[in-house]
């Protein structure tokens, strides 16, 4: 029997419907890992997998299964993405990649396949609340570190709460790692993000390999004092320590250190408008697809942060709070993606992603392999993302396409 074509009302409908949970005033979208929104989010997706009869679970990570989760005597292919966003993001970064993962299991899951197929919702992709970015994928993977119970987020709430309330379990995380004996491959379906495939009226995008990211927190201790009594000369002002070291991040891929380099997250204290600021703390997000180049600039970051400082007198402390290795995909899954747009006489591209994903995680476990869907204006993280209906249908189609090739026939990938 063959498999059912991706159903378009029920895939767009739940991008519809999604893009709801966690809505701004701004109409973009905040829905951060753990968040409430979050889990309205992980409720919703739950009930639509219960409907068409598939089972769910959560495991101690606080990872959404949808459909058969791997397990011994079996090798599963895994598709998926996340359902957390960034604060006032838009309606499709992750979340797309879930539901047509969804999709996909649905119009699979009845065939009598070689290999099962799940669909997964990684917890806190994102890291815009709980400072853990690919929690959830790393936390799969085996490489999450032992996390403290006293690890805070950004609004003072703790892991440990946040995480039991998904349903998960700090003190058995482990539990959520996988076997890569169990696993066939991961497959992860995501809008682009970025201007290639719009630039090049080409639908579908394979991706060849993501980059590593490294991620400092930084915290400047000043003096706070009076803005009209204090002056100029002597001040020990940590937001024009800041405003500095902002623009000396900025440099550094001018400076040919590395791709892409973002202050994205800065906050002051007082945060008084006639106060000095005596405490700054910040975010760097250094990029590469090179991973010595990626640690040497992560490096050229603190020593420029670090001699800013001291120049104006503030303590400076930068701690690495996140990082990723550049990965290339696997070249067996990139055919078979290829193949499946073949077979439909669908137009390719072969591109890098500059975002990092849940498949740089899983990529240390298992092959893994990503697709694209254009992304109008080449933007994303805010409202107004966008993904024309008939790409979002297409690229579901190809991942389901692809996840039939692989899972038809019994076997290893060659």
């Amino acid at each position: 029997m063959p498999a059912q074509p991706v159903n378009r009302d029920r895939l767009l409908r739940r991008l519809t419907e999604l893009a709801q949970i966690g809505r701004s005033e701004s109409g973009g979208v905040t829905r951060p890992g753990f968040s409430l929104a979050d889990l309205e989010a992980r409720r919703y997706v739950v009930r639509e997998a219960e409907n068409s009869g598939l089972p769910t679970a959560v495991d101690a990570a606080g990872n959404l299964w949808l459909g058969p989760r791997p397990h011994p005597g079996t090798t599963t292919l895994v598709l998926g993405s996340h359902l957390d966003t960034v604060v006032d993001a838009g309606p499709l970064d992750g979340v797309y990649g879930v539901v047509s993962a969804l999709e996909a299991v649905e119009n699979l899951t009845s065939l009598n396949l070689a290999h099962p197929v799940a669909a997964v919702a990684f917890a806190n992709e994102e890291g815009a609340l709980h400072p853990q970015p690919f929690w959830g994928s790393l936390a799969t993977s085996g490489q999450l570190s032992t996390p403290a119970a006293a690890t805070t987020a950004y609004d003072g709430t703790l892991l440990r709460d946040a995480l039991t309330r998904a349903g998960g379990n700090l003190d058995v995380i482990d539990q959520a790692r996988l076997d890569p004996h169990q696993l066939l491959a991961y497959l992860e379906l995501h809008v682009e993000q970025g201007p290639v495939l719009e630039r090049e009226c080409i639908p579908i995008g394979i991706v060849d390999a993501i980059v590593g990211r490294v991620q400092l927190e930084v915290e400047l201790m000043g003096a706070a004092a009076h803005a009209g009594t204090t002056p100029m000369p002597g001040r020990s002002d940590a937001l024009a320590a800041a405003a500095e070291i902002v623009l000396a991040v900025e440099d550094l891929p001018a400076a040919d250190w590395c791709q892409v380099a973002t202050v994205g997250r800065l906050e002051a204290a007082p945060n008084s408008p006639n106060t000095i600021a005596g405490l700054v703390r910040l975010t760097v997000d250094v990029r590469d697809a090179d991973e010595a180049r990626l640690h040497q600039a992560a490096g050229e970051a603190v020593r420029r942060i670090e001699s800013i400082a001291q120049r104006r007198t503030v303590k400076a402390s930068c701690t690495r709070a996140a990082s990723s290795k550049p990965v290339l995909t696997d070249p067996a899954l990139r055919r078979s993606i290829a193949a499946a747009a073949a077979r439909r006489a669908v137009p390719t591209l072969t591109l890098t992603s500059g975002a990092g994903h849940d498949a740089q995680m899983m990529a240390a476990i298992t092959p893994a392999a990503m697709i694209f869907v254009p992304s109008v204006g080449g933007v994303s993280h805010v409202p107004h993302e966008d993904t024309s209906p008939d790409d979002l249908v297409l690229g579901a189609q190809m991942l389901q396409d692809a996840a039939l090739a692989l899972t038809s026939h019994p076997g290893s990938l060659a």
